[in-house]
């Protein structure tokens, strides 16, 4: 991913300047809660994430990481509409999401969940956001 955003002419001298919430910070629990109701919604069931990466920078978050039940045991995708995905190895147990923060607010702009492939890759364009966010982009 590093040398595709080479290639495209996303280096290091375009990536500006990004910050990560400490664990426990007001902003990453808002972050998280602001996550968190979507994907519950979705999977039809409770969730915390175990964050790979969280990125904020200039109004805009980007999350990756993993969905998990509240006592960290794997989601049960059985009863979701990712069971077939699941079954069939079309699946990668993930949640990618793109947040900005509006009046004090952080708000889900979009979110995917068992992506195989980087599915933020055309967010930069698709919503004008930092690069700086996104894995790859460095």
């Amino acid at each position: 991913m590093i040398a595709i955003g080479f290639l495209l002419g996303y280096g290091p001298a375009q990536a500006g300047s990004y910050h990560t919430p400490k664990p426990g910070s007001v902003e990453r629990k808002a972050i998280m809660d602001a996550l968190r109701a979507p994907v519950m919604q979705d999977l039809g069931q409770r969730v915390v994430f175990v964050v790979q990466s969280l990125r904020v920078q200039d109004g805009w978050a980007f999350l990756f990481g993993t969905p998990r039940q509240p006592n960290l045991k794997p989601v049960n995708y059985r009863n979701t509409r990712y069971r077939e995905a699941v079954e069939d190895g079309m699946f990668d147990d993930n949640v990618s999401a793109l947040l900005r923060r509006e009046g004090g607010r952080w708000t889900v702009v979009k979110f995917v969940i068992g992506a195989t492939d980087a599915v933020w890759t055309p967010w930069p364009d698709d919503f004008g956001t930092p690069r700086a966010i996104y894995p790859g982009f460095e």
